[in-house]
């Protein structure tokens, strides 16, 4: 069996829900999810210059992240488990700036979410899991930021029943003392580098 890539703009402008080349015999598969290329051809420029891996814990949640100067695009496939992924636009010129999206991006189904500049992004660990993050921009530690994951004016619907409930959340220190969106609206950020 051959899958080619697929791209799927979504109705946040910018990012894409992609399902990446895959390739299956009687040895096993071949996963390629990832060729300067092919995001050329569909028209995406999104050259590596940053590669790396998370590991979490069933129950973790990591915030709605993003940094506020280097601003770091970034391709998003979850290698094993399970996480439920969601982005915010925090582009104040877009139609859609403070809505989100979410996908559940699993080993299984190989799904990868292209997360464009000036996006938030987090996830809510279902099962311990790997995620792997192919970026455009290096980490830049001095602008890194993010908005608190409850924030009550983007509103995410979290799903906490795959995690048997709220009170098995686990969240970092750092991730319990970000911003609103209000204090992200009135500081002016989100304006393009």
């Amino acid at each position: 069996m051959i899958r080619k890539f697929e791209f799927q703009e979504l109705k946040l402008k910018g990012a894409y829900l992609i399902k990446p080349f895959y390739s299956t015999d009687e040895r096993g598969g071949l996963i390629k999810d990832y060729n300067i290329d092919t995001f050329k051809a569909n028209g995406i420029d999104h050259e590596l210059k940053e590669v790396f891996y998370t590991v979490s814990k069933r129950g973790v949640i990591r915030a709605t992240h993003f940094q506020l100067v280097k601003q770091q695009p970034k391709l998003v496939r979850c290698i094993s488990g399970h996480v439920y992924d969601v982005i915010v636009d925090l582009r104040p010129e877009s139609e859609t700036f403070g809505q989100w999206a979410g996908f559940d991006l699993t080993g299984e189904n190989m799904n990868m979410l292209l997360v464009p500049e000036r996006f938030g992004h987090g996830y809510l660990v279902a099962e311990d899991s790997v995620v792997s993050y192919k970026c455009s921009e290096v980490f830049y530690g001095e602008g890194d930021s993010g908005i608190m994951y409850n924030d009550k004016d983007i509103n995410i619907k979290w799903p906490f029943e795959i995690i048997g409930g709220k009170e098995n959340l686990i969240i970092s220190e750092k991730d319990t003392k970000l911003m609103s969106f209000e204090e992200y609206k009135n500081a002016g950020l989100g304006k393009s580098n």
